[in-house]
């Protein structure tokens, strides 16, 4: 009768050291494989960011598509409360008078239908997109994320740490 349970347990041991080399080999796999997408730029990396990047910063760009289309219908005022700045609470630095001289009928800046959004980054607490027109013009706009409000980018790009 002791010959019956003597191997009792054998094959347990061996199932579970054999599983977690296998563990230990998939992490493997997975941490190599990271790292190489990492190292190297490779298509399939570069694709998932980009759509990372396009759905992140969807509600941004939907808000300065609202702005644009705003200054396509010349509604001046719909498109400067979207700078969050309203006939109730004018913003202090930014008058309406400016926002007209900048984006308004004898701006430079007047043909706002040859206006679309050509890149778009995330920064900090908010996305600097870049607006460009027919014309070359480059204009790089500031959308807050918290508040969705819209300004002029403080920067060219992303600064370094941001």
């Amino acid at each position: 009768m002791s010959s019956y349970l003597a191997n009792y347990g054998a094959g347990d041991e061996e199932r579970e050291k054999r599983t977690w080399r296998l563990a230990i080999a998939a992490a493997a796999v997975v941490v190599v494989g990271g790292l190489y997408l990492l190292t190297f730029k490779t298509p399939i990396l570069e694709r998932y960011i980009r759509v990372v990047q396009i759905l992140k910063n969807r509600r941004q760009e939907r808000e300065v598509q609202t702005f644009l289309e705003l200054l396509r219908k010349q509604d001046y005022k719909a498109a400067y409360a979207l700078w969050g700045c309203t006939d109730a609470k004018p913003c202090r630095d930014y008058p309406f008078t400016n926002f007209i001289d900048d984006w308004g009928p004898k701006s430079s800046r007047t043909d706002a239908s040859t206006f679309h959004i050509t890149r778009s980054r995330s920064c900090g607490s908010g996305v600097i997109l870049t607006v460009d027109s027919a014309r070359s013009q480059e204009e790089k706009l500031w959308v807050e994320r918290e508040d969705e409000t819209i300004g002029f980018s403080p920067w060219p790009g992303c600064p370094p740490g941001r």
